[in-house]
This record gives C-alpha cells, structure tokens and sequence, in this order.
C-alpha cells in the first residue's frame, strides 16, 4: 500500500489551521512563516488547472473594476 499526499492539499491544511489562530498572540517569527507557507502554497498551485482558473477569475474581477472607473 502507498500513501501519496497532495503538497498544495498538505500545505492548504497547514495555512487553514495557521491563518485560524487569533491575530494579536502572534509573533513576528510566526507571521514569516505563514507568510512564506503562503507564497509556497501559490507556487505549487500556480501551474495546475485550478491556479490557472483563478487566476483567470481574479483577472477578469480586475479588468471589470477597472473599466466600470473609466467614462
């Protein structure tokens, strides 16, 4: 039997559980590690599918907020 784990899936968990916590006990330590979590997390998930979707969806929300600014 072989147990295979997801690193976008793993990581998703570890920023979930990370990102739940109260804002005011964290130290700077641990905001740099969340922080970096998260960048780690958009580069495993930037070249799938699903990171291309939403980078899809996120473009056009951009591109509609900023042509309903213009006359």
């Amino acid at each position: 039997m072989v147990l295979t784990i997801n690193v976008a899936v793993l990581l998703a968990v570890i920023l979930f559980f990370l990102l739940r916590r109260k804002v005011q006990a964290r130290s700077r330590g641990d905001q740099m590690v969340t922080m970096a979590l998260a960048v780690a997390f958009g580069v495993v998930v930037a070249p799938t599918d699903f990171g291309q979707s939403i980078l899809n969806a996120v473009g056009q929300l951009a591109e509609g907020t900023t042509d309903s600014g213009s006359p």
